[in-house]
C-alpha cells in the first residue's frame, strides 16, 4: 500500500501546468489507484496507472484541442487560451 501512495504522490508531483500533463497525470493517478484496489498487487497498480495515463491524454486532447493552459509570471494564476499555431 505505500508503494501506491508513493506512485500516486510522484505521479501528481510530476504534472506540470500544461493541460496535457495533467490530464495525463491526473489519469495515470485514477489508474493507479483503481488498479491498486482491483488487484492489490504492485502489477496491478503499474498496468492501471499506465492505461489511466494514456486514457487521460488521449480524453484530454479531444476535450480540449487548441486550448492550452498559461501561467502568468507575475501574478502566477493560470488561465486558458487558445494555443499559439504550429
Amino acid at each position: 500500500m505505500r508503494i501506491t501512495v508513493f506512485a500516486l504522490a510522484a505521479t501528481l508531483g510530476l504534472a506540470g501546468c500544461a493541460t496535457s500533463e495533467v490530464d495525463t497525470g491526473i489519469g495515470a493517478a485514477a489508474g493507479g489507484a483503481i488498479g491498486a484496489l482491483a488487484t492489490g498487487r504492485v502489477g496491478g497498480t503499474l498496468v492501471g496507472a499506465a492505461v489511466g495515463a494514456g486514457a487521460g491524454y488521449l480524453l484530454g486532447r479531444t476535450t480540449r484541442k487548441g486550448y492550452c493552459r498559461y501561467r502568468n509570471p507575475r501574478t502566477l494564476k493560470i488561465y486558458v487560451a487558445r494555443c499559439p499555431a504550429g
